[in-house]
């Protein structure tokens, strides 16, 4: 699965974790959490991406 993008938005309520541009996790994590209607914050770094958890 893609990871998706920092701005996205309308997706399901929860806790999404940054991951690398393959899915990998990060060595340092960052976990937020989202409210409906809400959008993705902005990525640490260039090409990295969110996963819902």
């Amino acid at each position: 699965m893609t990871p998706h993008k920092s701005g996205t938005d309308n997706l399901p309520a929860g806790k999404y974790i940054e991951v690398g541009p393959n899915g990998e996790k990060l060595e340092k994590e960052h976990i937020i959490s989202i409210d409906r209607g809400d959008r993705l914050p902005p990525v640490k770094k260039a090409g990295n991406g969110w996963f819902r958890i």
